[in-house]
């Protein structure tokens, strides 16, 4: 069926747009980067950041998490905002406002007006990010074009979360807001190609719109993303308050579904849960970019306080997982088309669940080839793994809904991103406290703090120096080793779990 076929009635111009549709993806795409980047820019660029403006230790924490803390309740409004006023008009709104804050961003004087700034750029990436993903399923209408188009797209979103480290690295070479002040110039190129290449939406949503149910989204997600973040980080809320705050946005999202079940014109529609490959599909993406990100920490925090790489060497020696991604979610379609959606899926998780075990063996050693190769099936698989998700979540939906599937989808990455760093973290430091046992020649205090984390073990070991200091050096290196091994035990069997599950709920293709 071509283009024009499953599409009669769009007007002479819409179809001309619908015939640039791979130009549409490249512009997509580079939004799409522009927005994963952002998100882990600042990992690297701390340092400098820190030099610069002197924030206090919470208020480095809310410079790099408030930015995924605003884009994940907002994707469920913005998407559906999308489906009713058009994602055209939504999109290069949000290039404006990204513009804009990106510039306030590099200009600013204090942390509060950095933080502030920050949160500016989440909701500019929230009003984005919906639309890449619902404009592909509109312009997409062959199957396994769009099957192709979500490869790319899959494998833009990984690569940018994943090169966003070592972009910073280089950037904060020459000034610590040219991490920010890069994004101009690019929108400034990227504004008008959307508003001439962009399509309109073809199916206008007309239906009633909710504002309850977008404050209940919204305020439910906040309210769990950030009890999550604080009972992995602590640094604001108690655990008790942290609970609390997680049980309230539990409770308040629980009210937004039974809302939704009772509008004649809910803002979200629920009922796709009842569809078993939309739920798989949206469980496989929370569960493979969970393990995605968590053990991406993890291991960039085992390449730098564990084998002494440079936070850029660790960058690029975790170029591998980037590539391996890339190549993945440009593999997919066609493995897709050879072996079906149920075999993609769980075979990509598997894949990754045995890319991680030979790690359960290592020690504070170095494995330059094995650990390349683990990170090349890691990337691979879990790419692999979120393209048949992706396409099995926008192909059971129509396209009049599809901003509300694609917000359901991104949520879930966020979400999952943001559990993958919470629990992991948390187990992590669970494991390793305990492990840390007292060494001779260091204070109590000295050793309480260093069994925080192994970052603060390595500021004490130095500031103690001598014998002492390595010993406990060491003895942090392998407390943290033993605690990474009990993380990738855990990610080991969820993988291989869900792995199962796939290949048990997917129906054969």
């Amino acid at each position: 069926m071509t283009v024009t076929q499953a599409a009669p009635a769009l007007s002479r111009a819409a179809r001309g747009q619908v015939g640039n549709r791979w130009s549409i993806l490249v512009l997509l795409c580079l939004s799409l980067l522009l927005i994963t980047v952002d998100a882990t820019v600042l990992h690297i660029a701390v340092p400098a950041l820190t030099a610069a403006l002197e924030p206090s230790s919470v208020q480095l924490l809310w410079i790099i998490d408030v930015y995924s803390l605003v884009v994940a309740p907002l994707l469920i409004l913005f998407g559906t905002l999308g489906d009713r006023y058009g994602r055209k008009r939504l999109v290069l709104a949000g290039f404006v406002l990204f513009g804009v804050a990106s510039a306030l961003a590099s200009s600013a004087a204090n942390p509060g007006m950095l933080i502030a700034a920050r949160a500016l750029l989440g909701v500019g990436g929230a009003m984005i990010m919906p639309a890449t993903l619902s404009i592909i399923r509109q312009v997409f209408t062959d199957r396994r074009e769009r099957a192709i188009a979500l490869g790319v797209w899959s494998a833009v979103a990984a690569a940018g979360a994943a090169v966003g480290p070592l972009v910073g690295g280089v950037l904060v070479g020459f000034w610590w807001g040219a991490v920010f002040l890069i994004n101009v110039p690019i929108l400034l190129a990227l504004l008008p190609a959307a508003a001439r290449l962009l399509p309109e939406s073809r199916e206008r949503e007309r239906r009633p719109w909710d504002a309850l149910s977008a404050v209940l989204s919204v305020f439910g997600i906040l309210a769990l993303a950030f009890g999550l973040k604080e009972a992995g980080a602590g640094s604001l809320l108690p655990l008790w308050m942290s609970a609390l705050v997680f049980f309230a946005g539990t409770g308040l999202l629980v009210w937004f579904v039974r809302r939704q079940r009772t509008l004649a014109a809910p803002l979200l529609d629920v009922g796709l849960f009842r569809r078993r490959e939309f739920t798989t599909g949206v469980a496989g993406v929370l569960l493979g970019v969970f393990s995605l990100v968590g053990l991406q920490l993890m291991l960039a925090q085992y390449l730098q306080l564990v084998m002494g790489d440079s936070p850029v060497r660790a960058a690029i020696r975790m170029l591998p997982l980037v590539i391996s991604a890339i190549t993945g979610g440009l593999a997919a379609a066609h493995i897709l088309a050879r072996i079906g959606m149920r075999a993609t899926m769980s075979g990509g998780l598997g894949l990754v669940a045995i890319s991680l075990s030979p790690t359960l063996a290592w020690g504070v050693e170095a494995h330059p080839v094995m650990l390349a190769l683990c990170f090349i099936g890691i990337g691979f698989g879990v790419q692999v793994a979120l393209l048949a998700a992706s396409d099995t979540i926008m192909s059971s939906c129509p396209e009049s809904r599809a901003g509300g599937a694609a917000a359901i989808e991104e949520t879930a990455y966020e979400l999952g991103a943001g559990l993958g760093v919470a629990v992991l973290g948390t187990i992590t430091t669970i494991v390793y406290s305990p492990a840390l046992h007292a060494v001779p020649g260091v204070s109590e205090s000295g050793m309480d703090r260093a069994r925080q984390s192994l970052a603060n073990a390595a500021h004490v070991a130095d500031q103690v120096g001598g014998t002492a200091g390595a010993a406990l050096l060491g003895a942090a290196r392998w407390a943290f080793v033993n605690a990474l091994h009990t993380t990738i035990v855990v990610s080991v069997v969820l993988l291989s779990v869900t792995a199962a599950a796939v290949a048990m709920l997917l129906r054969r293709d």
